[in-house]
């Protein structure tokens, strides 16, 4: 049994006292087991922990598991599933109703047998999920460390003459030679393009005096970066330093905030509240930051409808935005360590 499933039954008690918890999320069956799972489930129970899968994952689940009893099923994993909870007694199962469609809860239900009863225990992986180990921060500052290489190869590419998407291109290339993956799919926005929070990959050519706004995230062994550089080619308008300048400091006021018992709502107002000084808040349309971890957009969320206070351990992006419609766009992200007494900014890297 690893660390982090003991960690998971001790919480068994505060999600309406269950014996046992079906976790069908890849990525958290991952957290949990340290093994890339896929299509497969996991069954905890206070004395032991069961991996379902089918025939296609059954041999690399005995040799990748460790502690962990491996089942294989046949038509459905329902049967399989509930075959355990006899044997094992189990009265009250747990189940993320998060990640189980209403289809999968109807199958579930169907097949669960009367002395079995389901409960709802939404989020308690994620919970743990957002409180990184010593082991998955240096993960991160791994992605980091070649991330910043990324970065120092687009100083050199990003320049007037070259399309958005041949510096995608470039890109891939780079993640291929270092065999490593993209986070999420690359946003590189020129010119008007980078209005869009979103922007996709075009074939504009960059031109002379106009921004361009890229970000992308590195992924080493499950684990992610996430941040967003601003390049300006040419001479700089006022009307952007201003919007530019306006983006930094409410970043570095909402940083100065973060230490754990703060309100991650507090942080988002803060950086809105910088913006609003200089007549730019309402072209700041999303939340100011997420969690970091094997998902790009994890929990805490920093924005102003959560309820969520800053812990130590936690990782999150900081990238108040400001974007002017049919103009530019300018957003400022840099990844954050929350630490005992304050805040560690990971992405400052020399």
């Amino acid at each position: 049994m690893t660390p982090r499933i003991k960690q998971l039954i001790t919480e068994f008690p505060r999600h309406k006292n269950i014996d046992a918890l079906l976790v069908t999320n890849d990525t958290n069956i991952r957290y949990l087991t340290n093994f890339p799972a896929s299509e497969s489930w996991l069954l905890v129970t206070k004395t032991r922990s069961y991996y379902i899968t089918d025939f296609r994952y059954m041999q690399e689940a005995r040799e990748g598991l460790k502690g962990i009893s491996v089942k294989q099923y046949c038509q459905t994993p329902c049967v399989t599933l509930f075959e355990l909870c006899r044997s094992l007694k189990v009265k009250r199962l747990g189940f993320d109703e998060k990640h189980t469609s209403v289809f999968l809860q109807k199958r579930l239900k169907g097949f669960c047998p009367r002395r079995t009863k389901l409960l709802p225990a939404t989020g308690i992986v994620e919970i743990l999920r957002e409180i990184k180990d010593q082991g998955e921060i240096n993960q991160i500052r791994d992605c980091l460390k070649l991330h910043h290489k990324a970065l120092t190869m687009l100083s050199k590419v990003v320049k007037p003459g070259v399309s958005e998407r041949q510096i995608l291109s470039k890109l891939e290339g780079f993640v291929k030679l270092h065999q490593v993956g993209f986070s999420f799919s690359p946003i590189i926005a020129s010119g008007p393009n980078s209005c869009y929070p979103h922007a996709k990959v075009t074939d504009r050519i960059l031109k002379n005096n106009e921004p361009v706004l890229i970000d992308i995230g590195i992924d080493i062994n499950g684990y992610k970066s996430d941040l967003t550089r601003n390049f300006f080619l040419g001479r700089i308008p006022p009307r952007y330093t201003k919007a530019f300048d306006a983006v930094v400091l409410a970043q570095r006021e909402a940083m100065a905030m973060i230490k754990p018992g703060v309100a991650v709502a507090d942080v988002d107002l803060k950086a809105r509240n910088v913006l609003r000084k200089f007549g730019l808040a309402k072209y700041f349309g999303h939340s100011l930051g997420h969690g970091v971890g094997l998902d790009i957009h994890e929990n805490p969320r920093l924005s102003c409808k959560s309820s969520s206070l800053l812990e130590p351990g936690m990782i999150v992006t900081v990238e108040p935005a400001v974007y002017i419609p049919n103009q530019f766009g300018i957003r400022v992200e840099d990844m954050v360590l929350v630490t005992e007494k304050g805040c560690e900014v990971l992405s400052d890297i020399n």
